[in-house]
């Protein structure tokens, strides 16, 4: 029978010390009846007596009342006590057989027994604590035993036993037995845990002990880096539009004077213009300048007919024209007052010339 109880704690695992690395440790004696075999160290403490070994094999080391097995007992007797005082979270008691048991602390207050099979069912967590405080004895019947599902493990199987504990002929335990007094196994049992014993004695018959381990919770390893697809568009053809026309306009007056008084003033003019435009096209862009397709050549630009010319008499590029009437300003001014000048100067010495002939009549 289970009843459920209120609050429900959760178990946490019972620290061992160093009593942990020991398949078989006793108060007072260890016996045993044929080749049983250890996985892990043989103890006693504070007894000295260690008798079947051989037959009996022990993987581990053989400790019997010294320092070692003397502080193992100590640490078997922090464990128990640590075990008795956790928090109850189910209330068990008679027979366990046929239950199914989820992680927890399971609480009797006199004895229990195992008549078939317990079920523990870690539920997918490989941490799950089962915890079993068993007033009396704890007493398994022949060919009985103990399964676990769902990442249920016998290293977190815990049975803290206030007097005694008794496996039966060929039954199948798990878990670790932390007695008050004695612990019991029978011909062929086979136990997947320890057998600790504080103050009685282990006696053992042709019984396999293989010590707990534990398999820590699988978890996922973190992504070292996450592969991002990257696109990359590059447009590598580039374009240039080019357009230069080339004009250059001067106009240079040019007066000559005569001894007669005349003047000849003749306008040189050239004509240079520079323009030009570029188109380029970066990665992915196409830039055009005005007027430009693709890559073109832009003609010449028609040179602007100069002032006074009515844009005959001219050729493209570089031109001298030759202008009937003198332009106004600058050295052509100065051309046409020399000019002035020097016919002012001829008319006023013919007319002293006309008159004094005059006079002279």
């Amino acid at each position: 029978m289970v009843w459920q109880q209120s609050p429900a704690f959760a178990a946490t695992p019972v620290g061992l010390g160093t009593a942990a690395s020991y398949s078989v440790l006793a108060g007072s004696a260890v016996t045993n009846t044929g080749p049983s075999t250890l996985q892990g160290d043989l103890g006693v403490s504070p007894g000295t007596a260690i008798t079947g070994f051989p037959p009996g094999i022990a993987a581990g080391a053989t400790h019997a009342a010294d320092a070692v097995a003397l502080q193992a007992q100590s640490d078997l007797t922090t464990a128990y006590n640590a075990a008795a005082g956790q928090p109850l979270t189910t209330s068990v008691a008679g027979d366990l057989v046929g239950m199914t048991l989820t992680e927890g602390v399971y609480r009797s207050t006199s004895s229990l027994a195992l008549s078939g099979q317990l079920t523990l069912d870690g539920q997918g967590n490989p941490g799950s604590v089962f915890v079993f405080q068993v007033a009396s004895t704890l007493i398994t019947a022949s060919a009985s035993s103990i399964i676990l599902i769902n990442g249920a493990q016998a290293c977190n199987v815990f049975w803290q036993v206030g007097s005694s504990a008794t496996l039966g002929t060929a039954s199948s335990f798990k878990g670790s037995i932390l007695a008050l007094t004695s612990i019991t196994a029978e011909t062929n049992a086979v136990v997947e845990g320890r057998v600790l014993a504080r103050n009685g004695q282990v006696s053992l018959d042709t019984n396999v002990i293989t010590s707990p381990a534990c398999t820590p919770a699988a978890t996922t390893p973190p992504i070292s880096g996450t592969p991002t697809p990257t696109t990359t568009e590059t447009a590598s053809p580039t374009q240039t539009a080019s357009a230069t026309a080339s004009a250059t306009a001067t106009s240079t007056p040019t007066a000559t004077e005569t001894a007669s008084g005349s003047a000849t003033a003749t306008p040189t003019a050239t004509t240079t213009g520079s323009q030009t435009a570029t188109a380029t096209t970066a990665p992915g862009t196409v830039t055009e300048a005005p007027g430009s397709n693709g890559s073109e050549s832009a003609a010449p630009a028609t040179a602007v007919p100069l002032a006074g010319t009515g844009g005959g008499g001219r050729n493209q590029g570089t031109n001298i024209d030759t202008a009937a009437s003198l332009p106004v300003g600058g050295p052509a001014a100065l051309g046409i007052l020399m000019a002035g000048l020097a016919v002012t100067a001829a008319i006023v010495f013919t007319a002293r010339l006309v008159l004094g002939k005059r006079r002279s009549s």
